[in-house]
């Protein structure tokens, strides 16, 4: 047996670095390190409750408008918004809320596959495979010619948010009862044009077809058969991409723990959610609805203290302990009914029930390549549903509201829980004397890159290294960087 510590790794955002140990030329066990620690949570102890919806965006540069949704909805739980007799968000201001968090969701897909995902595959450890000369053509970092074509749709689709919340990053128009920037009729014309420039991007040079096309495979059967239909090495990227993803293997690499974990995206004013919420167990195709009272954050291998065991969030704590024995990661482990889960895109797509995901994965399992075509199939479903929540603004009309405000109790608790593009977020806050007590975040990376727990079962990612192939002369191993990089590793957004 020896032993092999990849990192820090590039292309993400925060520190992260795996301990792999090697048998037989295969992964037989790893442990994932957070190296660093951030304290958002003790921060925000002391402040006015509002002050979280400035602090919490400064988690991350890449998904602060998630932070910030979670945050509002956690204020809003305080305030008793959607409970009988409570104060209901406006229509207008739920769109809105969707749209700004869809517009940084869909831009952190793309990030993800032509950024983070694709360079890998123009190594040099993939020379002499057929379609490696077109690889480093479109997807060689900084010089590949879809590379910079994703850079400069993605600044495009970002000039969204400028009309929509006022600026990105650390959005500030989003409260708890809706967005306190509206839209004219002039303003969502100009949108929807901006919207549709990113459909053509997306059916032009990703996929090659209508999103709705994509949409609408029931089944991998379907989707195989339209790119065995393309021309080899000069289809889309997406065609590209399956042909490479087929030739490496990547349906048996990475497999997760078999349960995956969706809040719900996107709520709908009468009700609901675009993308469904959801426990899937992936052995026997079933979903089970979410209990939120079973998550269980334990810090038995991490650097705090953990004095009474594992602890649901609301009464969670963040004390460091950086010497303590056993200890490998900032992070702590979250469980659900003391089970590990993974989230993400793919727990989105098998919460609401798309065809083609449900497919792949009662296939292949949640795996490199489920992953990623999940994270895919997302951007061909939301864009359509951007369109419609635009449309649907009431603008000009005598109750087109688009904020409403929500008292704040002087003591209370409350949760948030929402979808950032890496999956399940939630937020825990509670008041004393009209200030936060508590503030605890379980970030979607908290679940993925979890340590072991007090039982010794490994988290999601340290799961899915095991059995990854290694070659020795890999000072980081290829099969290794695509299954972290599946996961989509945001690690400040993990010690937050």
């Amino acid at each position: 047996m020896t032993r092999l510590i990849v990192g820090p790794f590039n292309r993400v955002e925060g520190d992260l670095e795996v301990t792999l140990d090697i048998s037989g030329g295969q992964v037989a066990s790893a442990r994932v390190t957070a190296p660093m620690y951030r304290g958002f949570e003790t921060m925000l102890q002391g402040k006015a409750p509002h002050d979280a919806l400035v602090i919490v965006p400064r988690i991350c540069g890449i998904c602060s408008v998630s932070q910030t949704v979670a945050a509002a909805r956690a204020l809003a739980s305080l305030g008793g918004m959607g409970t009988a007799g409570g104060v209901a968000m406006p229509a207008n201001g739920q769109h809105l809320t969707n749209l700004v968090l869809a517009t940084e969701n869909l831009a952190d897909h793309l990030t993800h596959f032509y950024l983070f995902f694709l360079p890998d595959f123009t190594r040099p450890a993939y020379a002499g495979r057929p379609w490696h000369a077109q690889a480093q053509q479109r997807f060689a970092p900084h010089s590949g010619e879809q590379v910079r074509a994703a850079i400069a749709a993605r600044q495009r689709w970002f000039t969204l948010l400028g009309t929509l919340a006022g600026h990105w990053p650390h959005t500030q128009s989003l409260e708890p009862g809706g967005s306190a920037r509206p839209v004219d009729a002039a303003e969502r014309t100009r949108l929807l044009a901006k919207v549709r420039e990113f459909r053509g991007f997306l059916e032009r040079q990703l996929f090659g077809l209508p999103l709705e096309q994509v949409a609408s495979w029931d089944d991998e059967a379907a989707m195989l058969a339209w790119w065995a239909q393309q021309p080899p090495l000069a289809g889309s990227d997406f065609a590209l991409w399956l042909g490479i993803a087929q030739d490496a293997q990547l349906q048996h690499l990475g497999r997760g723990p078999g349960r995956t974990l969706s809040f719900g995206a996107y709520p709908q004013p009468g009700g609901g959610h675009a993308l469904g919420a959801g426990v899937f167990d992936v052995a026997s195709a079933t979903l089970q609805a979410v209990d939120t009272e079973a998550i269980r954050e334990d810090a038995t291998h991490s650097w705090l203290q953990h004095a009474g065991g594992p602890l649901h969030p609301r009464e969670g704590r963040t004390l460091p302990d950086a010497d303590k024995p056993g200890g490998y990661s900032w992070n702590k482990a979250p469980r659900l009914a003391g089970q590990v889960v993974e989230t993400g895109a793919i727990a989105r797509q098998l919460a609401s029930g798309q065809p083609l995901v449900r497919d792949v994965v009662a296939r292949h399992g949640a795996t490199v390549y489920t992953r990623v075509l999940a994270r895919l199939v997302e951007l061909a479903r939301v864009v359509p549903m951007m369109e419609a929540w635009l449309q649907a603004l009431a603008i000009g009309q005598p109750d087109s509201a688009w904020c409403v405000p929500v008292p704040l109790p002087d003591s209370g608790q409350g949760v948030g829980l929402g979808e950032a593009a890496r999956g399940a977020l939630g937020h825990w806050v509670r008041l004393e004397r009209g200030r936060i007590a508590n503030y605890q975040i379980v970030a979607p990376t908290s679940w993925n890159f979890s340590p072991r727990d007090a039982a010794g079962t490994p988290g999601a990612l340290e799961q899915a290294l095991v059995g990854a192939p290694v070659d020795g002369a890999e000072a980081t191993p290829v099969a290794v960087q695509h299954i972290v990089r599946s996961f989509d590793p945001c690690m400040v957004c993990t010690v937050h």
